[in-house]
Parts: C-alpha cells; sequence; structure tokens
C-alpha cells in the first residue's frame, strides 16, 4: 500500500485516470499495418545486414582486421531481424497469417530461432506474463524470496548462477541460440509441430551456413558469423530482461491478475534514443505491446505521441536499465523485485 501510494503521488492524476482506460478498445485502430510500409522495412533490415556480413567477411579474407568493426552493425541489425520475426509471429507484420508465418519461418533462420516453437512459447508468455501462479514458460526465470529460501544450497547457487549476468547475458544466448533451440525444449510433448519447426530450421541453417562456408570459408564464417550472432543474442536477452524485470514492475497470485493491469505496469517503456528504438523495432514500448501485440512496431511510437501519458507509466531509460541487472527475486511482501542483498535483510 506504501509503494502504491508513491507511485500514485509520482505519476499525475491525469495518467492514473488513463491508465485505466479501456486501452484494448483504444488501440484497436492501431492495429492494422500498411503492407507497402512492412515491405519496405524488411527489405531495409535484410539488405543492409547482408551487405554488413559480406563486407565483414572480405575484410578479413583481404587481411582488413579493422573492418570486423562492421559486425556491431550487423548485430544490430539482427536485432531487427528477430523483431520483424516477432512481429509475424503476432500477426502483425502485414496481418496476414500465411505471409506472417513464412517470411517468420525464413527469418528463423538467420536468427537460429525455430519459428513455431517460438511463436508456441511467446503466445504463452503474453497470456501469463506478471502471473505469479503461471510462471515458466517463454520467460525469465524468476523466484520469490520464499522460494529462494527454501531451496537447498546447491539449488541457491545454481539461481544465483543464472541470474549472474556474465551467464545471463554472456553465456546465457550462447546456449540459448546455438544449442537449446536446435531441439523442442519444453515441448516434447507438443505434437508434431515443434519437432518440423526445430528440425526443419536445423536443416535450413545446416544449408546455408555451408553454402556461406563454401563462399568465404569456416574460418571467415565463424570468425564473422558467431560474434554477430553472440552480440545480437545478448542484446536480444538485455532487451527482454529489461522489459519485466525493472523496479517497478508488478506481479500478482492468479486470483488477483488481470490482463489490462499486467501489461501495462508489469512491462516498462523502455526509453531509448532514436537509433538505438530503430534497431530493436520500437520493443521498448513494451507496456503498449503488451496491451496490444497485433500493432505493428513501427507503429508504437504512434501510440506514445497520440497518448503521452504512456511514456510516464513504467518508464526506463538507458541509465536506470543498469540498476536492474542487480535485481533477482520478487519479493511478496512489499510488492517488488529486490537483489539478493536485500533479501537477506528481509524479516
Amino acid at each position: 500500500m506504501v509503494r502504491l501510494c508513491f507511485l500514485m503521488n509520482m505519476i499525475s492524476p491525469e495518467a492514473v485516470a488513463n491508465s485505466k482506460r479501456a486501452w484494448l478498445k483504444i488501440l484497436a485502430r492501431y492495429k492494422k499495418p500498411d503492407r507497402r510500409r512492412s515491405t519496405v522495412e524488411l527489405a531495409i533490415t535484410l539488405i543492409p545486414f547482408a551487405t554488413l556480413w559480406a563486407l565483414s567477411s572480405a575484410a578479413y579474407a583481404y587481411g582488413h582486421w579493422w573492418g570486423l568493426i562492421l559486425i556491431l552493425p550487423a548485430a544490430g541489425f539482427l536485432v531487427r531481424i528477430f523483431m520483424i520475426q516477432h512481429d509475424c509471429g503476432h500477426g502483425s507484420f502485414f496481418a496476414n497469417r500465411t505471409a506472417d508465418d513464412w517470411i517468420g519461418r525464413g527469418l528463423g533462420i538467420l536468427t537460429l530461432t525455430p519459428y513455431d516453437c517460438w511463436r508456441r512459447a511467446h503466445a504463452t508468455h503474453h497470456a501469463s506474463a506478471g502471473n505469479l501462479d503461471e510462471r515458466g514458460t517463454g520467460d525469465i526465470k524468476t523466484l520469490t524470496v520464499a522460494e529462494y529460501r527454501q531451496m537447498s544450497w546447491r539449488g541457491r547457487l545454481a539461481y544465483r548462477l543464472y541470474r549472474h549476468p556474465l551467464v545471463m547475458f554472456g553465456l546465457g544466448p550462447i546456449w540459448l541460440f546455438i544449442f537449446e533451440q536446435r531441439l523442442p525444449v519444453g515441448m516434447m510433448r507438443g505434437g508434431l509441430t515443434p519437432w518440423v519447426s526445430s528440425m526443419a530450421t536445423n536443416v535450413a541453417i545446416a544449408v546455408v551456413a555451408a553454402a556461406l562456408v563454401w563462399f568465404v570459408g569456416i574460418e571467415a564464417f565463424l570468425v564473422v558469423h558467431l560474434p554477430i550472432v553472440v552480440l545480437a543474442g545478448s542484446a536480444g536477452i538485455w532487451l527482454f530482461y529489461v522489459q519485466h524485470q525493472f523496479e517497478e514492475t508488478e506481479w500478482a497470485k492468479d486470483s488477483e491478475w488481470e490482463f489490462q493491469h499486467a501489461a501495462l505496469h508489469g512491462s516498462s517503456y523502455y526509453d531509448l534514443p532514436p537509433v538505438l528504438n530503430w534497431f530493436t523495432g520500437n520493443i521498448g514500448v513494451h507496456h503498449v505491446h503488451h496491451l496490444s501485440a497485433k500493432v505493428p512496431c513501427y507503429r508504437l511510437q504512434e501510440v506514445l505521441r497520440d497518448y503521452p501519458e504512456l511514456r510516464e507509466i513504467g518508464r526506463v531509460t538507458l541509465l536506470d536499465s543498469l540498476r536492474c541487472v542487480k535485481l533477482a527475486l520478487w519479493d511478496e511482501s512489499r510488492s517488488k523485485l529486490v537483489s539478493f542483498r536485500e533479501a537477506r535483510m528481509i524479516a
């Protein structure tokens, strides 16, 4: 209650009132994509990525190591490719299920992500984000303070390692994108679709990789492509982390959980500089995205422009986000995320 009063004082009365609006109805008019715009967005993402990849491999082949700096923007474009794949998974990029699915599957070869498996897990995430009783699918594992205290020392050690920044944003993306996603982990009983998605994506990745190795050689392929994948994967995990693991986030038991409130207050508005907004497909406007996943990525800023009160809800700046790294446990007594150190001081 104290925290709620504090937040009420920080947010204007107008913003509080507007936070109770029927947002699903309001956002309905932003759902329709411009298919010509979608085509252009796809082209201006794929073509630069392919160009930068080719220039990086050529620089390596001719001994111009300085040219490998192009790996950095190439990783940025790979992040953007994933964000378009993400929109396809929600059926919001072309608003044509067949087109979105097949484009998403194709992009999944570049992002090393079996599209149909990811789409299923991500749909579960959207249906249960912020619900303490529905954790576990498509989320970053988060324990409550009580759950952590009940674990054995081995369990606590494993969880602390899992939440360590070097694992979460370093080893984690390598394991997830290069190894874990090669099998439909967690979907073994999900029927044939997860297996077909995983195996077909694996075969396609192998074919594309073999073709690139044939053109540039195994050494150049590894020197160029692996850093791009790892950097993009780390950036993607970081974005997903900040979108839900921030100080003012809200979680609730199933009996108290409500979709609109969870979307608006359990997801952040990651206020990034314009260039980073572009590379990340505006996914930082995550509370709006969770309110209505059918809004295309390039229309999310339009929502903020028309409803500026949304800029004051769950706002996290680039500097603020650095402080999110320490948050690791949900304190049910205070309804907030806390660090391991803070958890030790809780009676």
